[in-house]
């Protein structure tokens, strides 16, 4: 038998409602000697699915008046019986009740222990699970909207698809191998390695996906760039929506990196406004100049603005040499102001460049929309299935090599059963990534980053 636990399954903070949630087989049994229900009706005794108003005690003390909710196995997020006792959010009170569950037979949850009992329970699936906590995280709208498809099993059927086509592989090539001398149909090689192909383009797919994918969950590091005074810190401001970097007429007013967090359509930006790139001998500036040159050296996405004003010069040059074949988007800021500025050079050297007055505020959709293209996240659709994480991303990875190396092993005519153990590693690798058949050494590590409660 199980050990029943329990958690605050709310936010460690004072708010409206506070819920302590326990799971196991003397989850009704440890809820009735903590809470007294007004009509005198016992936890053990419900049927389910109902909400018994009453009151919760520390023995005979009175802690707080309370709504008990009770589910019956197996029809309850873990499958197992659980009763979710919610009482005012105080954090005074909320952890009285918890200290009264525990002295009465629960111990407490480990971290993401709930949703490891659905996993083993039968509940969800292993990709399920970890939607979960990529929900609790999300903190865009596509980032919630990959959560929640993912939780309602949209991944699982897509690699369950793929993994259905390489079983049946598998079992035409063992039968065909294992006994030759019935009547079976013999194995079509370019038949075989055309569908071989097509998993590879579906599972090459799936990881660039899981790229564009984690932009929406995580994030990027961004850097903005340019010469002083060319707007950096307007645009910076903007983006924000705040004062965040001090704004004013004189060049090298950025000495330091200012940093903020910001969403900009589906995409969250980790920006940082960075001191004007140029030549100096200001011992202070270069300083700055340099922590710049570093920060835009290891940023995942470069927004390099140049004045629209005034004409590229030198720094401008060199600072758009040093761009070529990164993640970057040309800003031609101050276009409410008449242009001298040599648009050409920009757009011959930088991919995508947008035009903007961060003082207005406009052109800013330009620029959101170009982000979006170049990080690769504008044709994502979270409905399909998104991978999440590394430990997807490799299992699914490392699932790719085996069939292009089972393709590589066939067309290279070497034997059916070479071909088929690289079939079979395949399948492994995606029982692995649903969690049929997983070591507890990985799903220890899946539900450690899992927060207490849930």
């Amino acid at each position: 038998m199980s050990e029943t636990i329990a958690a605050i399954a709310t936010p460690q903070a004072a708010g409206g409602i506070g819920i302590v949630r326990i799971s196991g087989e003397n989850a009704c049994e440890i809820a009735d000697r903590v809470f007294t229900a007004a009509d005198k009706t016992t936890l053990t005794d419900s049927n389910g699915y109902a909400a018994h108003f009453g009151h919760v005690y520390d023995d005979t003390e009175k802690i707080d008046d309370a709504i008990a909710l009770v589910f019956k196995a197996p029809k309850s997020y873990t499958g197992e019986d659980v009763v979710e006792l919610q009482c005012h959010g105080g954090l005074y009170v909320i952890r009285n009740v918890l200290r009264s569950v525990l002295k009465h037979g629960a111990r407490i949850a480990d971290a993401g222990e709930f949703t490891r009992r659905a996993f083993e329970n039968g509940k969800m699936s292993l990709t399920q699970a970890e939607a979960v906590m990529d929900l609790i995280s999300a903190q865009g709208q596509q980032a919630a909207r990959a959560a929640i498809n993912a939780m309602e099993g949209k991944l699982y059927i897509k690699i369950n698809r793929i993994k259905n086509d390489l079983i049946g592989y598998a079992a035409h090539l063992s039968a065909w191998a294992d006994y030759p001398e019935e009547d079976l149909i013999p194995v079509d090689v370019d038949q075989l390695s055309c569908d071989l192909g097509k998993c590879v383009a579906e599972l090459n797919k799936m990881i660039a996906d899981a790229d564009a994918g984690k932009v929406i969950r995580d994030g990027v590091d961004t850097v903005i760039v340019g010469k002083p005074n060319v707007g950096k810190s307007t645009l910076m401001n903007c983006l924000a929506g705040c004062e965040r970097s001090i704004v004013t007429h004189i060049a090298g007013t950025t000495r330091d990196i200012v940093e903020e967090k910001v969403v900009l359509g589906d995409v969250i930006l980790r920006l940082a406004d960075t001191a004007g790139i140029h030549d100096t001998d200001d011992p202070v500036e270069t300083i700055g100049v340099d922590r710049a040159l570093d920060r835009m050296n290891s940023a995942g996405l470069v927004i390099a603005v140049f004045d629209n004003s005034m004409p590229l010069d030198d720094d401008d040059r060199q600072l758009i040499e040093n761009l070529k074949g990164r993640n970057c988007v040309a800003v031609i800021n101050k276009t409410d102001i008449s242009g001298s500025l040599d648009t050409a050079f920009i757009t011959e050297s930088i991919s995508r460049t947008v035009y903007i007055s961060a003082k207005n505020e406009s052109g800013i959709e330009e620029l959101s929309k170009a982000i979006s293209d170049i990080l690769g996240v504008s044709d994502l659709n979270p409905a399909d299935g998104i991978l999440s994480g590394e430990r997807q991303i490799n299992c699914c990875r490392n699932c790719l090599n085996m069939v292009a190396d089972a393709q590589n092993a066939l067309n290279g005519g070497m034997t059916l059963d070479a071909v088929n153990i690289s079939i079979d590693c395949a399948i492994q690798y995606l029982l692995e990534l649903t969690g049929e058949r997983v070591t507890e050494v990985v799903t220890d590590a899946v539900f450690h980053h899992f927060c207490v409660g849930k």
